[in-house]
């Protein structure tokens, strides 16, 4: 299955993939989660993500930080599993991992054209230290419209509730 995930990147290839599309005068989208169980709220962010520019980036939460970030009991599929399905969607071009809790080096590597996050965040509560770093790379930062009732911890409830009726 690693075989068929295209999309998927090192942050050095990511770098250079965004070099050649600032080149040609593109621009480059980036934005990142931990996109667990891939829900219809998270498709609704990512297609309007891909269309405030050319390419849409997505910073992959790895496994060790999504553990980190949500607990002992997650992700709920690896990494690789969540590459897969992020590499499916039409309008992602490059998907890369990282294990930190924190996007701040990937924002100074990549310094993204715009980087976007859901309704959920604004600039006070969007983490301050990446923040910065979009500052510092110039990036313009959107906050888009949040589809309320969709999560992936409400996805896991459902689940438990429908699994406990049997």
């Amino acid at each position: 299955m690693i075989s068929e995930i295209c999309k998927l990147r090192t942050l050095e290839e990511a770098k250079a993939r965004k070099e050649t599309f600032s080149q040609k005068g593109k621009k480059v989208v980036l934005t990142n989660g931990c996109f667990d169980l891939l829900h219809t709220g998270h498709l609704f962010f990512l297609k309007k993500a891909a269309d405030l520019g050319d390419a849409l980036f997505i910073g992959l939460n790895g496994d060790k930080s999504v553990h980190a970030l949500k607990g002992p009991t997650r992700p709920v599929q690896s990494e690789m599993e969540r590459a897969y399905l992020m590499s499916a969607l039409d309008f992602v071009d490059t998907i890369f991992i990282f294990q930190t809790k924190r996007l701040t080096a990937e924002i100074e590597t990549l310094q993204p054209d715009i980087y976007s996050k859901a309704g959920d965040y604004d600039m006070k509560s969007i983490n301050q230290e990446e923040k910065e770093a979009l500052i510092r790379s110039g990036s313009s930062i959107k906050f888009l419209p949040f589809l309320k009732g969709y999560s992936t911890t409400k996805l896991i409830q459902k689940i438990q509730a429908a699994a406990n009726t049997f």
